[in-house]
């Protein structure tokens, strides 16, 4: 009778979970595809190159250059395709060894520090242009009075002024100017009705925006930051992109729409001329 475990029981134990569970770059390609979203839309929506997507999917980090960047471009794009990016940060770091050591603070703050200091006013210059304007003042008032002095002769010994008309448009054969529409709070509101006119505001936070008109032209792609519009024109359509569609407010054609876009949305959208219709 022998003492102690058989072969069998010294057996490792399988870990079906750890077989089970999808690659990363697999998981994010599967999320991809259940969003809808080609690989260039991604990278449109993240500024992470085509390249470097396609390379992330394939379980190919080393173009990310180092582990802090391959844990930002897994957050990015996990985020984009409506992916929660903590698990696959959990797994990237059981896959390669542990999470990097954090940066020190205080570098990042120093760029904040170092501004280039304000200069004063420059008083000089300013004392001159004061004098030039009261000399200037002094002598259109000079001029202005002499002027005002010699009418108010030639009314005593004349003949009593008459009330001047007002030309009548036939006598010179123009049109008085239409009187110009008092500015309003949005360049929106005039947008033309040949065209598509879309402005896209940061009202709720920052989002990536990306906008090409109906030829596929890219004519826009960046970050709007909280607080910054974008307005974009085109003949027939404008195409949109955006990256975190609750944070972005749209006015098309001078009418605000309402649509309830959740914080996050990637949402992809085609407006045309006319009453704002989402293609």
């Amino acid at each position: 009778m022998s003492i102690g475990n058989s072969p069998e029981d010294e057996r490792p134990f399988e870990d079906v979970s750890e077989e089970a569970r999808p690659s990363i770059g697999r998981a994010l390609r599967d999320a991809r595809v259940a969003a809808g979203m080609t690989v260039d839309d991604v990278s449109t929506a993240t500024r992470v190159r085509i390249a470097i997507v396609q390379a992330i999917e394939a379980d190919d980090f080393a173009p990310c250059g180092g582990d802090v960047y391959a844990r930002g471009h897994l957050r990015t794009l996990a985020r984009a395709v409506r992916l929660d990016p903590a698990p696959l940060l959990a797994q990237y770091d059981d896959e390669h060894g542990g999470r990097p050591a954090p940066t020190p603070a205080a570098p990042l703050f120093e760029a904040e520090r170092i501004r280039p200091e304000r200069r004063g006013p420059n008083w000089t210059a300013a004392m001159v242009a004061a004098i030039v304007a009261v000399v200037g003042f002094v002598g259109f008032t000079v001029v202005k009075g002499d002027s005002d002095s010699g009418a108010k002769n030639e009314v005593a010994g004349g003949p009593s002024p008459t009330t001047k008309k007002t030309a009548s448009p036939s006598a010179g054969g123009k049109k008085p100017a239409a009187p110009k529409p008092d500015p309003t709070e949005s360049a929106i509101a005039a947008a033309p009705q040949d065209k598509v006119t879309v402005q896209v505001s940061a009202t709720d936070g920052r989002s990536w925006v990306a906008a090409k008109d109906h030829n596929g032209r890219l004519l826009f792609d960046g970050l709007l930051k909280q607080g910054q519009s974008k307005t974009f024109q085109d003949s027939s359509k404008i195409n949109l992109v955006l990256g975190d569609a609750g944070a972005i407010q749209l006015y098309v054609n001078g009418k605000k729409i309402d649509d309830d876009f959740q914080p996050g949305a990637v949402e992809r959208l085609t407006y045309t001329k006319g009453d704002p219709q989402v293609g």
